[in-house]
């Protein structure tokens, strides 16, 4: 059922699913299939729980980063419109993100890569207040989640769409939601170009014949990852408080590559092997 292949980074694995393996503190994770469809394993003799997203307090982010300049982009025409629980339309979620990122928010935080403004995660259909339940004319919202990496703090603004007014913010630290497409093709950017991404360039060479050198080549899946005191290297005590991450890479037209011995760690920029 499974071809596994030994190769520099452990292993690189055929076909539709990988074991993953985790110490006692650490937590499982599957990867998706070929398909998009997720499979479960244990490395033999080890059990391994299920992985939740993981909650991370706000802290400075690590190293200096040169921050671009941007600008905020007006709010889009109104567009296409849903109607009470409908699905968010498209012309709706772009005309949220944008009333969401203030001035403000965007000229104080940071995104993933270094750039001006809060990494932007996802817009959902914000949930009715309790006495707003079953009223077909109950205010439509939505609830827009932002990552601000210059000190790691969770952003959620919620957007009436009626008004076209922001009604509520909220800010967390401590929480982890799944990574957004950008934020796993900035890690994998951190990793190919660290050192400790020497076999997964020569995985990658050894596969394909040709050499790594950007996420573009690479199918990514990413779960987050948490600190345990004394489980991983100092280099690591700080996540869950910093936002970081295990990717789980798969060559295009490819094998899975096994990478979960690395963590990189998006706030401070910075890659390490655990154990």
């Amino acid at each position: 059922m499974r071809n596994i292949v030994h190769r520099h980074l452990g292993k690189v694995v055929a076909g539709t699913a990988i074991a993953v393996a985790g110490t006692a503190v650490m937590i499982g994770i599957t990867l998706p299939g070929t398909a998009g469809a997720d499979d479960t394993g244990t490395r033999a003799g080890q059990s391994v729980p299920r992985e939740t997203g993981g909650p991370a307090d706000g802290g400075p982010a690590g190293g200096s980063r040169a921050v671009a300049p941007g600008v905020v982009e007006e709010a889009p025409d109104e567009g296409q419109r849903g109607e009470g629980r409908d699905p968010l339309t498209d012309d709706e979620l772009k005309r949220v993100e944008k009333i969401a990122l203030s001035r403000q928010l965007f000229q104080s935080s940071e995104s993933v890569d270094g750039d001006r403004g809060p990494q932007r995660l996802g817009v959902d259909l914000a949930e009715p207040e309790a006495d707003e339940v079953g009223k077909p004319d109950a205010p439509r919202r939505a609830d827009v989640t932002f990552y601000d990496y210059r000190d790691d703090t969770l952003v959620t603004r919620t957007v009436d769409l009626g008004t076209g007014k922001v009604v509520s913010t909220g800010t967390q630290h401590g929480v982890q939601p799944p990574f957004s497409r950008a934020e796993k093709a900035e890690a994998a950017a951190l990793l190919i170009a660290d050192p400790l991404g020497a076999d997964l360039r020569a995985d990658y060479q050894d596969a394909t014949g040709k050499a790594l050198t950007s996420p573009d080549q690479l199918q990514l899946s990413g779960a987050v990852y948490r600190a345990a005191p004394g489980a991983q290297p100092a280099a690591l005590d700080r996540c869950g408080e910093h936002r970081c991450v295990r990717l789980f890479p798969k060559i295009k037209n490819g094998p899975w590559v096994d990478a979960r011995s690395l963590v990189i760690d998006l706030s401070a920029r910075k890659v390490a092997r655990l154990g």
